[in-house]
């Protein structure tokens, strides 16, 4: 194989998921040159490929990039079909959109910078020969042209590892977790093995013991009812009706995990995946976690976090036949009710999504590859209130605050006499903080890795939503801008130049109920919620500061603090010496 010449950027990023285009279009905006390495034909991510109703649970709780992507999905859709539509109401803000429009977002907010390239079927493999380092630094980088089979060879300052997988992060030697940790590692809940009933409700089975296993995979489809855009499911190739028989008894005995459920449009394609609407009648079609058959299949991906390309994607084949055959079987198998097949038969492919990919998603969501050790291991307890009315531990580094719940899904194919499928569950949260540490590795000074983040299984559960990890993505090429303006390893810039950048651009560090990004003291009310001055979730800065933080506020500054002081004023005061 020819090994070409050669090529040099400030910044380079493996995988154009959103994490890696927020890097891209961070560092960008600094001044970087940036390449990003993209193995697909296409850029984007699983919002591109069907995730289309964001999980966010609040959703003020994320800003920066995200909101950017946010508002130009829902200006779409009022440009496109006037602000009364349809399509405007079901798009809910800009929070729920057809894949093909994230697509086109993500086109254009990366068209704004000249200095972003991106290199497409470009494929890394985690493999010693593919990386050259220079002591504790990453000298050089070789990929593949998925193309012509050519070698080319990558340097830059800064690299960012924004793949699901992590294979650039563990082809640098940074150790990294795949495993699932025992309730006695780190008392989280939900740890270890586990059958919950939905809602969350611990049953028979639940040891809370670690082990080596990895919750499902699935595709994340975009169906539609529309007679004039559907596209028939047809029967695969590898189809195997012993797969699916056990859905017939489960429609017929009205079979449910957790507690029983009887709309009406569960009774058809609603019995096998989770249907929410999107604009122009497609949806995007989850797992259904009320079923003991779905769209999940749980085991067989175990290897795939460290296999090799050729296995991934030979399961990323195995899984649409799967997922396909699932849906021809419930549409078809004269078995089912005939009355539930015909709901089901009314919904097929969307024709206009993915047309070189026979209407199917082109990408696998990969719900968690490896998990990297980085400077902070982040934890359930990152996420969960420190006291009843209080916050989550408060992040002096917090890079961005996030906001979903503690949430995995299956780890074994269905187990007679359970209440579920092992591994699956949903434990509430509270808005949170997310530190600088968790996408800085200890061992290599010119890395980052916004998506295979530093965390434990349970707490990755929720950092693993798209819209934190744009957000962590932002904050790493904003890091890695930095690192080039200053001529220093990405891992020595400190987080109040961090923070400062990304308030510049509406980031979240700290949410607050009662204060939007637009409040022209947001920022200053950041820092401060940065130092410890608000426990709680409301700032009230148009009241006193009253005689309860006035003692916190004067222990945390060291400084009497006058308890009959505007809030607000104080807050620019303190806010503009953090600066």
């Amino acid at each position: 194989m020819k090994t070409h010449e050669t090529y040099c950027a400030d910044v380079v990023i493996l995988m154009a998921t959103p994490g890696g285009l927020a890097a891209a279009v961070a560092a960008a905006r600094l001044g970087a040159n940036v390449v990003i390495l993209e193995r697909s034909a296409h850029l984007g991510g699983l919002p591109a490929n069907g995730l289309g109703a964001t999980d966010l649970s609040t959703r003020s709780a994320t800003g920066g990039f995200f909101a950017d992507f946010v508002a130009r999905n829902l200006a779409h859709y009022v440009q496109t079909y006037g602000a009364d539509s349809e399509q405007v109401k079901i798009c809910s803000g800009g929070f729920h959109f057809e894949p093909s429009v994230a697509e086109q977002n993500f086109l254009a907010l990366l068209a704004q910078y000249p200095n972003i390239t991106v290199k497409l079927h470009r494929q890394f493999d985690a493999l010693p020969a593919n990386i050259v380092m220079a002591g504790p630094r990453i000298g050089s980088i070789t990929v593949t042209s998925r193309t012509d089979g050519t070698r080319e060879i990558y340097t830059a300052q800064t690299f960012i590892d924004a793949s699901y997988e992590g294979d650039l992060s563990a082809a640098a030697r940074v150790p990294f977790r795949c495993d699932r940790e025992s309730f006695a590692e780190f008392r989280e809940p939900a740890a270890g093995v586990i059958y919950a009933g939905w809602p969350y409700e611990l049953g028979a089975g639940t040891t809370h013991a670690g082990d080596n296993l990895l919750q499902a995979y699935n595709y994340r489809l975009c169906l539609t009812d529309d007679p004039a855009r559907r596209m028939p499911i047809a029967q695969p190739a590898q189809y195997q009706r012993s797969e699916y028989i056990s859905l017939v008894d489960d429609v017929q005995q009205q079979r449910w995990t957790g507690v029983p459920r009887s709309e009406l449009w569960q009774e058809g394609i609603g019995r096998i995946v989770n249907c929410v609407r999107l604009p122009n009648a497609k949806t995007d079609a989850n797992n259904q976690h009320l079923a003991f058959i779905s769209t999940d299949l749980p085991e067989e991906n175990y290897p795939w976090p460290t296999a090799d390309w050729a296995w991934r994607d030979a399961f990323a084949q195995r899984l649409q036949n799967y997922i396909l055959g699932l849906l021809w079987f419930a549409q078809n198998d004269p078995a089912l009710p005939e009355d539930f097949r015909l709901r089901c038969q009314a919904f097929g492919l969307a024709a206009d999504e993915y047309q070189d990919n026979g209407h199917f998603p082109r990408q696998v969501y990969v719900r968690e590859g490896r998990r990297m050790q980085g400077r902070h291991l982040f934890t359930a307890h990152d996420a969960l209130p420190i006291a009843p009315g209080l916050r989550p531990p408060i992040h002096a580094d917090s890079i961005t605050a996030s906001h979903y719940a503690l949430d995995s899904h299956a780890t074994r194919k269905r187990e007679a006499n359970r209440v579920h499928l092992e591994g699956f569950f949903s434990y509430k949260t509270q808005p949170y903080m997310v530190p600088l540490g968790v996408m800085q590795p200890r061992e290599v000074e010119n890395l980052l890795f916004p998506v295979p983040a530093s965390a434990t299984h349970i707490g990755f559960s929720t950092l693993r939503m798209e819209p934190c990890w744009m957000a962590l993505g932002e904050a790493a090429g904003v890091v890695a801008g930095l690192a080039r303006q200053q001529n220093t390893p990405a891992t020595s810039i400190k987080a109040p130049a961090v923070q400062a950048e990304l308030l510049r651009h509406g980031a979240v560090l700290a949410w607050f109920e009662d204060v939007p990004v637009t409040d022209p003291d947001f920022p200053a009310l950041q820092r401060c919620a940065l130092r410890g001055l608000f426990p709680s979730f409301k700032a009230e800065l148009d009241t006193p500061v009253g005689e309860s933080l006035a003692g916190l506020w004067g222990r945390i500054l060291g400084t009497p603090i006058n308890p009959r002081t505007l809030r607000r004023t104080l807050v620019g005061e303190i806010g503009q010496e953090a600066k």
